[in-house]
């Protein structure tokens, strides 16, 4: 069941429902064709350190398992030619979500306790088609499974949802301070680490490997959903989004996505090479062709090219993982980026979990070969990463997907914010030069705090 209402902007939409628990806005900022808002989810599956929990209820069964069951309970045909999520499992998977998969030893200090994973089923999804300026409520009815009382539930979650958009909601915006901005790392120890991962280069152990550094903060108030609109103000992304569960909550201004499927097509685009982006128009043009020309940043794209390939390649088609965009240009707001897209058509036998299963998290935050060099990233960095770079999306109950990689990203608990940076460390890299690649990369979010 669905209906069309009045188009208006989606982020004031969703300031009423952002201090909810589960409340989740796939916002593209006005950077990309769709915004979501996906509220009030009637099951949650959660886990940390291998234990799992479903609404609550502890489950022995490896949580993707749990969550391919659930999400499988719910089949629905979406309706054609609308935006493409009206209905699913959606939330996210931290990085440390790793750990569950592979067999990877870590004694990083755990600082902000995110969950691993934290997905919430959506019976109610408000989509807006930016480029058209239209929106639509949908309503499948679930959980319920007898036709006539599922007709109910989502006709009463439909008027229930129509009546609280049409009543005018003022958001009071908070004004946004924090105190002093701290690093796990100091210049000098961040560029010993990128010199200790380039003896593993020379010593065989690994080509590339993504190193970063952890920012933190103290909020002077709870203001995430503030802070969330400061920063897709300061620095609009195509996959920004805003999560909040519990005393969590996930501000994002990713310019990158991990996985995309749609009818067994599959795609993502890696981003690897970075310039800072300048004021002045000749430079910033300069600056652009220095990136596009730099055999040190093609050289890291391309190893997490063939990294992407080769995990794409366990669970697509024979002969159809392609590179159509191998090192293309993309400029944001504070920097350029390499970006490239690979694709591949799934086996008829694997879903989207699969899918996620044999490719996360995504190389171009980890290095290559994967496994090694997130073992390298355990032994460099002195805490977990938390929800950077893991990955924040959709499962549609229609079987497709869409995740972001969480980059640029703040996550926030209770009054304490982290935000995070990396590099690829290759042979020739200038250890100095990629220490202020990492202080390019967070210059918008610290602006947001300051």
């Amino acid at each position: 069941m669905f209906q069309e209402i009045i188009y208006s902007d989606p982020s004031e939409i969703f300031s009423q429902f952002a201090g909810e628990d589960g409340a989740l806005f796939l916002d593209s900022a006005g950077c990309a064709r769709y915004s979501f808002i996906a509220v009030s989810p009637f099951s949650v599956i959660t886990s940390k350190n291998e234990a799992v929990f479903l609404d609550g209820k502890k489950i022995d069964a490896h949580p993707l398992a749990v969550l391919e069951t659930e999400w499988k309970k719910f089949p629905l045909v979406f309706e054609k030619e609308l935006p493409p999520f009206q209905g699913g499992a959606a939330g996210f998977f931290s990085y440390d979500f790793c750990h569950q998969l592979e067999e990877i030893k870590s004694q990083q200090k755990d600082e902000m306790n995110f969950p691993d994973m934290v997905m919430g089923l959506y019976d109610v999804v408000i989509a807006f088609d930016l480029e058209k300026k239209r929106a639509w409520i949908f309503s499948s009815g679930y959980p319920e499974q007898d036709f006539n009382q599922r007709e109910l539930r989502a006709k009463k979650r439909l008027e229930f949802f129509l009546e609280k958009i049409k009543n005018k909601f003022q958001y009071d915006s908070k004004k946004i301070a924090a105190e002093k901005i701290h690093s796990n790392f100091s210049s000098e120890g961040y560029q010993a680490a990128v010199e200790k991962v380039k003896n593993y280069i020379r010593d065989g152990d690994i080509f590339e490997a993504n190193i970063s550094q952890c920012f933190s903060a103290e909020l002077q108030n709870n203001s995430s959903f503030d802070l969330y609109q400061q920063l897709r103000k300061i620095n609009p992304a195509p996959f920004s989004a805003f999560f909040k569960w519990n005393e969590f909550a996930i501000a994002s201004a990713s310019p990158e996505r991990f996985l995309k499927l749609t009818h067994h097509e599959v795609e993502a685009r890696p981003i690897k090479g970075t310039r800072a982006r300048d004021k002045n128009l000749e430079k910033d043009k300069m600056l652009a062709r220095e990136l596009l020309q730099s055999e040190k940043d093609r050289a890291e794209n391309v190893m997490i090219v063939d990294l992407l390939r080769n995990d794409l390649s366990r669970v697509c088609e024979p002969h159809s993982v392609k590179v159509p965009v191998l090192c293309g240009l993309e400029s944001y707001t504070s920097v350029h980026h390499l970006v490239s897209v690979v694709t591949g058509k799934l086996k008829n036998h694997f879903n989207g979990i699969d899918l996620l299963r044999a490719t996360f998290p995504g190389g171009s935050i980890t290095g290559a070969p994967k496994i090694r060099a997130m073992e390298i990233i355990s032994e460099m960095e002195p805490t977990r990463r938390g929800i950077y770079c893991g990955s924040l999306g959709y499962f549609g109950f229609n079987g497709d997907l869409d995740f972001s990689i969480l980059i640029r990203t703040f996550g926030i608990k209770n009054n304490r914010v982290t935000f995070q940076a990396g590099g690829a460390v290759v042979l020739d890299s200038d250890s100095l030069q990629e220490y202020e690649e990492t202080l390019t990369k967070v210059k918008k979010l610290a602006e947001c705090l300051t």
